[in-house]
């Protein structure tokens, strides 16, 4: 989906549109939604060039600027990079090779566009090409849950998550090995034509060339580092799709301390120069209350300086405070709950889009109502640096383990922006959140921010199309996966489900 976005100092809001979905100011600087923009959907039995579903690209997207323009039609056209998780693996993980979709795009704006005369998709993409992910050795990587102990072992790289797999890692024949475990969530697109890659399972951030080879690994301190039994253990308790997709594969199941189960690094941003990386924990770190939705508030945003990208550099750490929610189907004793992130975009010094959450709730999910998806704005302008020995060894915590936030540590400031769910909004493109499980009904799983100028030049006017792309878990009746020679049909009984765009 694309949303219109204009970006206004306090002092300048005379100038802001009269109509507008929701306004916001952070820190002093004026946020307005003006409307949603443009929908689109790729069928979700689509295939790429290796024969596998073109399933779940909503993880993380990454535009690229120098492609963007405006046509003398008021259309545009650009470039832009979708990014997949671990693969189909709501039956267990598998030995999907980790990769990065690339589409063209065209966009048409139906500003007229309203509920009683809605418009049809008017974004529109063009599949192009696939880049796979391998090791520094040349060894494709894979989506399999890591081993519970051990790693992998590189020259110049930290100790790496690996996976150790019977057969084909898909449940059929084959000689069996070991490959680095990536569960890809963040996206940075570099001018060189490599990229920065954040994930789940490290957590790390990873650097892969052009042709998808790993350059470089980040490892982040050791409080945020998955430990069990006083070792690292890498493990997300993701049991695999040879053995049902059932079972803990690791003791204990929950890691004590650092990144939660499939809770790692979700958001991945970079400086407009390229020079800066930001990445933020989807919520908090287990010692500091991530074992709990009402007490995993505070998640841990890192910085990175990257002018030498073969010798990235920690320079500093802040906590953002995780929006908080009432979700109906709970008992109140079980509210509020924290709305997990699954993006950020660096917006300009210190002030970021993040894109925050509530989950089994959407297109193909439980309940079909959503109380918090929501694109907002948070600001570290005043907030504190964590950086240093105080909170970032294997045992220490911003918080406590109920979630209490230590004294003398001040916040990021949070503001609420763009709600998915308005569904004055959603019926202009024929779209709704709650209601029937129907093909208009918004999917549960919005993962990726990119923005770009509506001038289709330099944004000098400070008016943006902001997008977003969903992810749809590679559900499917008609799905493939091992290079097309696994069909598959999800359990859920769903058709397939498109990703909305």
């Amino acid at each position: 989906m694309m949303f219109l976005l204009k970006l206004v100092s306090a002092a300048s809001l005379a100038v802001v549109a009269q109509a507008f979905v929701n306004q916001t100011t952070c820190n002093g600087n004026t946020y307005t939604y003006e409307e949603l923009a443009g929908v689109g959907i790729l069928p979700g039995n689509d295939r790429d060039e290796f024969g596998d579903t073109l399933g779940g690209i909503g993880s993380a997207l990454a535009l690229d600027r120098s492609q963007w323009k405006k046509l003398p039609n008021g259309s545009y056209t650009g470039v832009v990079w979708g990014l997949p998780d671990r693969g189909w693996n709501t039956g267990g993980t598998i030995n999907f090779q980790p990769r990065v979709h690339k589409f063209s795009l065209l966009f048409t704006p139906k500003p007229d566009a309203t509920v009683a005369n809605p418009s049809g998709p008017n974004l529109f993409l063009t599949y192009k090409e696939t880049i796979r992910f391998c090791g520094p050795d040349g060894t494709p990587c894979t989506g399999l849950d890591p081993d519970g102990t051990g790693h992998a072992s590189f020259d110049g790289f930290p100790n790496l998550p690996v996976a150790t797999y019977k057969g084909d890692g898909f449940g059929g024949e084959g000689p069996g090995g070991k490959r680095i475990s990536v569960d890809a969530e963040g996206l940075v697109l570099n001018t060189d034509g490599s990229f920065w890659v954040s994930d789940e399972y490290g957590p790390y951030i990873y650097r892969f060339n052009a042709q998808g080879l790993m350059i470089g690994a980040i490892r982040p301190p050791d409080a945020i580092i998955p430990m069990r039994n006083g070792t690292e253990s890498f493990s997300a308790n993701s049991p695999t799709f040879e053995t049902g997709g059932e079972g803990d594969v690791v003791y204990p199941p929950d890691n004590p301390t650092g990144r939660s189960n499939n809770a790692g690094f979700e958001g991945l941003a970079a400086s407009g120069d390229g020079k800066t990386l930001w990445v933020l924990l989807q919520a908090a770190a287990n010692q500091e209350g991530g074992l709990d939705k009402q007490t995993r508030r505070y998640a841990r945003l890192l910085k990175y300086d990257v002018t030498k990208p073969d010798s990235p550099r920690y320079t500093r750490e802040f906590v953002v405070p995780l929006p908080l929610y009432n979700d109906r189907t709970a008992k109140p004793s079980k509210n509020p709950k924290s709305a997990a992130q699954s993006e950020i975009f660096h917006i300009q010094n210190e002030r970021f889009m993040v894109l925050s959450r509530d989950s089994n709730a959407g297109h193909g999910a439980e309940n079909t109502l959503s109380e918090y998806r929501q694109i907002d704005i948070f600001d570290i302008t005043g907030a504190t640096d964590v950086k240093g020995k105080t909170y970032d060894c294997a045992t220490c915590g911003i918080a406590s383990n109920k979630g209490v936030l230590k004294e003398g540590i001040t916040l990021a400031t949070y503001c609420p922006l763009i709600d998915f769910n308005v569904n004055s909004q959603l019926g202009r493109f024929g779209l709704h959140n709650g209601g029937e499980q129907d093909a208009g009904l918004l999917n549960e799983k919005w993962e990726s921010i990119g923005i770009v100028p509506v001038d289709g030049l330099l944004g000098d006017d400070d008016e943006w199309f902001v997008f977003s792309f969903s992810d749809n878990d590679f559900i499917t009746q008609d799905g493939y996966m091992n290079g097309g020679a696994l069909p598959y049909k999800d359990a859920s009984g769903q058709f397939p489900l498109p990703v909305l765009i």
